[in-house]
């Protein structure tokens, strides 16, 4: 048996020539492409198209025109907490990454607008890392906070701990 299936294999060799095994070559590696490339990146393509169509519904809730973006910033800035339970979240934020705060200053500069702004100078010292994480922490907790300035500065070369210089403001609507 196993010379007959050498007979045929080596007579149909010969009906089909070079070029023919040529074929039967191509064909065997467009299947392969097709099976490791091709496949894979149609279920790629449809899940991609999925996840389109996931957000597309998501962005058509979100505010299209100018008017309605500054409509949901004013919701977003309407917040019940007073600056001062601001204040006091971002100095239970020093605390607990370790950041020591020196007294700082806030002021209210007059707007014309419906944005209410509490500018604060915060000087504060420790780790860069503990500042780091200070900053990156006031920023995820008060979603009203923005850094407007940042000076570090370190006394020497040896010493580990660093001062730093925050202004940071809170946006908040007025009334």
């Amino acid at each position: 048996m196993r010379d007959r299936v050498t007979l045929n294999l080596l007579r149909l060799r010969e009906e089909l020539g070079l070029l023919g095994a040529g074929a039967i070559g191509i064909l065997v590696v467009a299947a392969l492409f097709f099976a490791f490339v091709v496949k894979p990146a149609q279920e790629k393509s449809e899940a991609l198209d999925f996840e389109l169509a996931r957000h597309a519904g998501r962005a058509a809730a979100e505010p299209s025109g100018a008017g309605e973006r500054i409509a949901a910033l004013y919701r977003f800035l309407k917040r019940d907490e007073a600056p001062t339970d601001w204040l006091a979240k971002l100095y239970g934020i020093a605390v607990a990454t370790g950041v020591e705060m020196q007294s700082g200053s806030y002021r209210t500069p007059l707007a014309a607008g419906r944005v209410e702004r509490y500018e604060i100078s915060l000087p504060v010292s420790g780790s860069y890392a503990q500042i780091r994480e200070f900053v990156k922490r006031a920023l995820a907790e008060i979603p009203v906070l923005s850094i407007d300035q940042l000076s570090i500065k370190r006394q020497s070369r040896n010493d580990g701990a660093v001062q730093a210089e925050l202004h940071l403001t809170l946006h908040r609507v007025k009334g």
